[in-house]
């Protein structure tokens, strides 16, 4: 289940076959977009990832461009450890 203007929502489905043998539908994997150019940025101590956004973007919902731009995070919590240096896509920072 996808709100409108989520930015899954015309992910396409594809089908897997899960460990018990039944098909299972998932999204496919977004593409990310190649970062030409990027900011970097140190965490500290209680910096926020809406927060952050709101500070290059303008947009505390674009949180997530953050995150896609530090594929190497799996999670994004892990992002906000203190000293973590992150990539910021410079081309879409105001």
């Amino acid at each position: 289940m996808f709100f409108d203007g989520s930015r899954y929502l015309r992910v396409k489905d594809m089908s897997v076959e899960a460990p018990d043998g039944t098909a299972r539908t998932i999204k496919r994997v977004r593409p990310l977009a190649r970062l030409r150019e990027a900011l970097t940025y140190k965490v500290k101590e209680g910096d926020r990832l809406d927060l952050l956004a709101f500070t290059f973007f303008h947009s505390s919902r674009r949180w997530w461009t953050i995150a896609d731009a530090n594929p190497h995070v799996l999670h994004p919590d892990e992002l906000l450890k203190p000293g973590t240096v992150l990539r910021v896509p410079k081309n879409e920072a105001r």
